[in-house]
């Protein structure tokens, strides 16, 4: 009987002890419907309840690291996350040694917006020489060329909520949003007050990253993806905040 207590108690200790920790990056120009951040931890939105499902299907306890969006790479690069969500292949021009990725999990449309009265589509390179709203941080593929010749000019702001508030303001006359999150932003205005989708600038699969590690569940967190992407329980979490059809289109498979 003496033998089996320190048994008891090592089993005891280990059944009580925390699971295992999976560090999620979360960056700062994110909100709603992707992310709400209170207290510089997030506590709704799309991408929370995507990683809180992950982490419930691997087993593990999520931690949240709440960044500058421009120090993410710095963070990856030096072990201090482990999951990077919404992300793209496009948004790298080497593929990071680190990490692997994850099937497409959402497909973003990224638009150029007007304000409430313009009415007709137009392309960027209509556009007069002006400021157009930004996100800090973000790389827009289809302007750079018009940055570079200096007919447009980026007024980046921290969010991209704040970058549409600023275009619903007045502050400049055109914007770029991804378009769940115009969508997001227009159901609290007004049908006469709505911000306008004049043009798809860019569409692009969003997936996951994974740091290879002994010490992460790499392969767990890849096949739990693939999972919530089968039984459709990606797709009801878009759906939860206006998103039908985002996960839907992404394309089932690894980059």
């Amino acid at each position: 009987m003496r033998r089996l207590l320190p048994l008891l108690l090592l089993w005891t200790t280990h059944s009580l002890a925390d699971p295992p920790v999976l560090r999620f990056s979360v960056a700062e120009s994110w909100s709603m419907p992707l992310m709400r951040v209170e207290g510089d931890q997030p506590v709704e939105g799309l991408l929370f309840d995507l990683m809180q499902a992950i982490a419930r299907e691997v087993g593990v306890r999520p931690e949240y690291h709440v960044l500058a969006r421009l120090r993410l790479q710095e963070a990856m690069e030096s072990g201090d996350i482990d999951v990077r969500c919404y992300v793209s292949t496009q948004w790298f021009q080497d593929r990071p040694g680190n990490f692997v990725w994850s099937i497409p999990v959402i497909h973003q449309r990224d638009v150029l917006v007007g304000g409430a009265d313009a009415s007709n589509p137009t392309r960027p390179e209509q556009l007069a020489p002006q400021a157009i709203g930004t996100v800090l941080g973000y790389a827009y593929g289809t302007l750079q060329p018009l940055f570079e010749q200096g007919r447009l000019h980026r007024e980046d702001s921290r969010s991209q909520l704040l970058a549409l508030q600023k275009l619903h303001a007045g502050r400049y006359l055109h914007a770029v949003s991804n378009e769940l999150s115009l969508q997001w932003f227009n159901q609290g205005l007004p049908a006469g007050q709505q911000l306008q989708t004049l043009a798809v600038l860019e569409e692009q699969d969003l997936g996951c990253m994974v740091r290879t590690d002994p010490g992460v569940p790499t392969q767990g967190v890849l096949r739990a993806l693939v999972r919530m992407k089968q039984s459709g329980e990606i797709e009801r979490i878009s759906q939860r905040y206006g998103g039908a059809g985002y996960a839907g289109n992404a394309a089932a498979r690894t980059p």
